[in-house]
């Protein structure tokens, strides 16, 4: 059957069309996309501006259009931090269901930390034993790790690289004051669950899923996107150090210029690139597989479970 996700994120609003059914992999057909970067269209109380709704809402209703040219026979709509956080994240849902029809249903960030969670266990599966994962969204990181496909430990902090860099690096070379600030301010923040997560056990194989990640692999030496997705990437910690010094003294227009990077994250890569680096040394971690499957696929998963499987087993995130 053929489905679509309407993942509605702090940077991309992505329509994502893939033909899947219980017990396989399942594989894109269509990309949909723009960057409308929610995170940073917050007025100063914290609501998303009436132009940033008004793209919303022209993006979800083309998404629409382009599911009934693709034969898509379900959609699975979800949002994320942006529209959780919002003072009016209300108004915009109503907004949203009034002029498109389509009920965006908002996740938790633990619901994002356990679906993304069981994408990363699909992917590499049971031979990785205990998995620890993170995911930096523009809106919040995710951390989950466990033994199973339903994580022990799934928490998110507020430290999405769109919303840093709209707090605290609004300016286009980062000031060396308040770059201190943001890494004291970050590493406070992931000290915070630390011992939760080092309670388990020191991970077998540690993962990482989100594009801020598969950026940061390439700026250090991964493969390209168009080496496919089999193709194994990592991110050392030694690699990401190294560069560190070089994305804070880099203007914006400079970062664009790092092969991988899109113009459009160049800003919040510097701010991608802190949170990176504290996980990695407070977990203790040299490096991180960077995993193709994050949340989309997750939520994908969970559904064709839920087609295959008693209604006690759905999620009820994503589920009547």
């Amino acid at each position: 059957m053929r489905l679509g996700v309407l993942d509605v994120g702090s940077n991309t609003v992505h329509f994502l069309v893939v033909d899947a059914h219980p017990g396989a992999a399942p594989l894109p057909a269509y990309s949909h996309k723009a960057e409308l970067r929610l995170a940073e269209l917050l007025d100063d109380d914290g609501a998303i501006s009436g132009a940033g709704i008004e793209r919303l809402v022209g993006h979800v209703a083309s998404s629409l259009r382009v599911a009934e040219d693709k034969g898509v026979v379900d959609i699975l709509p979800f949002a994320t931090s942006a529209i959780r956080e919002a003072v009016n994240g209300e108004e915009v849902l109503r907004r949203v269901a009034a002029e498109t029809g389509v009920e965006l249903r908002v996740l938790s960030g633990q619901d994002e930390a356990r679906l993304t969670f069981l994408a990363v266990r699909r992917w590499f599966g049971w031979s990785s034993g205990r998995l620890l994962n993170l995911d930096i969204g523009g809106g919040s990181l995710e951390i989950a790790c466990g033994l199973d496909e339903q994580p022990d430990v799934a928490c998110s902090l507020p430290l999405g690289a769109g919303r840093l860099t709209a707090r605290w690096l609004p300016g286009d070379v980062a000031d060396p004051d308040e770059l201190r600030e943001l890494r004291r301010h970050i590493r406070a923040e992931i000290a915070t669950v630390v011992g939760e997560v080092a309670r388990l056990g020191p991970p077998q194989h540690a993962v990482a899923t989100s594009k801020t990640f598969k950026q940061l692999a390439r700026m250090t030496g991964a493969s390209p996107a168009d080496a496919g997705p089999y193709t194994d990437r990592r991110l050392t910690r030694t690699g990401l150090s190294a560069w560190l010094p070089r994305l804070s003294s880099m203007t914006v227009d400079e970062r664009a210029q790092i092969p991988g990077v899109s113009e459009g994250r160049a800003k919040q890569l510097l701010a991608g690139a802190l949170v990176a680096d504290a996980a990695m040394d407070l977990f203790g971690l040299d490096e991180l597989d960077v995993c193709p499957w994050a949340l989309r696929e997750g939520i994908i998963l969970r559904r064709l479970d839920a087609m295959d499987s008693p209604a006690d087993r759905r999620h009820p995130a994503l589920t009547p």
